[in-house]
C-alpha cells in the first residue's frame, strides 16, 4: 500500500482538523489514557451519527496549533447536545491497571494490612503521609487511608468554548 510523504500527510492531516473546526461548533478534548482497541471502537459505535472522534497520539502539537489558530473564527466539532455526548464517554469509562504517574478516577482506600515491605521501604510510606509500624520486620499499616482522586470529569466553561477532560 502507498504511503504519502510525511509533509503531505502532515498537511492533509493539519487541513483535516481545520475542515472539523469550521464544520462544527462545539467540540471536547478527551484524554484517552491506557484505552484498548477493543473500547475505543465500542466508542466510536456509539458515536456514530452524531460525533467525529479524532484520534490523537502523538500529534498534539499539530492539533494545538489548529486548534489555537482557529479559535477566533470558530470559537467552539459536535452538533448534538454535549451532555448526551458526554454520557456516551463516561458509559465507556471503564478501570484500567495502575502504572506510574497514573491518576486514579475513582477514590482509592487502603486497608489495614501487613505490606511485606521491610523496614527500609518506611520512607516511601511517610513520603505518602500513611502511618506505619515496623513489626517482624515488615511494614504494617495502622489505619484505613482513603486517597482522593482527581476529580475524573473537569468540564471548564469559557466564554466561547467547552472543554472537557477526563482519565479513562
Amino acid at each position: 500500500m502507498y504511503r504519502e510523504d510525511r509533509t503531505i500527510w502532515k498537511f492533509s492531516y493539519f487541513l483535516k482538523i481545520i475542515k472539523l473546526l469550521y464544520d462544527y461548533t462545539k467540540f471536547f478534548i478527551v484524554g484517552a489514557d491506557s484505552m484498548g482497541t477493543k473500547q475505543i471502537q465500542q466508542l466510536q459505535l456509539s458515536l456514530s451519527g452524531k460525533s467525529v472522534l479524532l484520534m490523537q497520539k502523538k500529534k498534539k502539537i499539530m492539533m494545538c496549533k489548529a486548534i489555537c489558530g482557529h479559535l477566533e473564527n470558530n470559537p467552539a466539532l459536535n452538533k448534538e447536545d454535549l451532555t448526551e455526548i458526554r454520557d456516551m464517554f463516561l458509559s465507556n469509562k471503564r478501570p484500567a491497571a495502575s502504572h506510574v504517574s497514573a491518576i486514579s478516577p475513582c477514590n482509592v482506600t487502603v486497608s489495614t494490612q501487613n505490606t511485606d515491605l521491610d523496614p527500609e521501604r518506611s520512607p516511601f510510606f511517610q513520603a505518602l503521609v500513611i502511618t506505619t509500624k515496623i513489626s517482624r520486620i515488615t511494614n504494617e499499616i495502622l489505619s484505613d487511608l482513603l486517597a482522593p482522586s482527581l476529580s475524573p470529569v473537569h468540564v471548564f466553561q469559557f466564554p466561547l468554548c467547552v472543554v472537557f477532560s477526563t482519565r479513562m
